[in-house]
């Protein structure tokens, strides 16, 4: 009995099922996809920077090249206690024994910047300390949420342009919409390339790393960055009832 009731309970579920469909499907009903699309200039730019103490004669310690950084920070008005931060200290400041004696160190930022310009600055800044391991590790839009949201707005508001275009010729009216979903929404695609020249630097985003932005140190060559706006799209179906 108890199996029985299970089978007569799911059955009718599924006839309910069947006839809401049944009944969606009998409406006039017209379907429309729109998608909308925009792209930003990325106001979060995140930096690697690593120091190196390296075996020689001249070497300079991690402890100078952090004062030399902070004092580049400083001279740009970066807010240091804000925006930078050492990298997982107990793996990042390593020591590696070279010849079973000697050992040089090393440590690791991630640095928060919000534009080209400042990086640029940066850049040229810490080349001239001596400090030249730097990349760029990824980069961000702070406002993605407000800003995806928008676009789905505006994607439904097309979807209703499209159905109003498309009755005009059947001389019939687009009513109230009755399902609504998201096709896709987010990050669409990202150019990572960074073009210009970077003197002495190492540039990268997101670990891809071009080879033309390689240079022979020179003091009186300045970084130049280009760095790409991020796309972002929103696609959504739209059913709505003809009238």
């Amino acid at each position: 009995m108890k199996n029985l009731a299970v089978l007569l309970f799911f059955g009718l579920w599924f006839f309910q099922a069947d006839a809401q469909t049944e009944d969606f499907t009998r409406q006039p009903y017209l379907e429309t996809l729109a998608e909308v699309d925009t792209a930003v200039v990325p106001d979060n730019i995140y930096l690697f920077i690593q120091l190196n103490e390296r075996d020689k004669k001249d070497r300079i310690s991690t402890e100078e090249l952090e004062a030399r950084m902070l004092k580049v920070l400083d001279s740009l008005h970066i807010d240091a206690a804000k925006n930078l931060t050492v990298l997982d200290y107990t793996s990042s400041y390593k020591k590696f024994f070279l010849s079973g004696t000697k050992i040089i160190k090393s440590k690791m930022y991630s640095l928060l910047v919000h534009d080209a310009q400042t990086v640029e600055k940066l850049m040229s800044g810490l080349e001239r300390a001596g400090i030249s391991n730097v990349a760029i590790d990824r980069v961000e839009y702070s406002k993605t949420d407000q800003l995806l949201l928008e676009l789905k707005a505006k994607a439904v508001a097309k979807a209703k342009r499209i159905a109003d275009k498309m009755v005009e010729p059947l001389q019939q009216k687009v009513g109230k919409a009755i399902y609504i979903t998201d096709v896709y929404y987010g990050r669409e695609s990202i150019e990572q390339a960074l073009s210009g020249r970077v003197a002495g630097a190492r540039i990268a985003v997101r670990g891809i790393v071009s080879p033309s932005i390689y240079g022979q140190r020179a003091e009186s060559e300045e970084v130049v960055l280009d760095i790409k706006k991020i796309k972002f799209k929103a696609k959504v179906k739209v059913i709505f009832v003809l009238e």
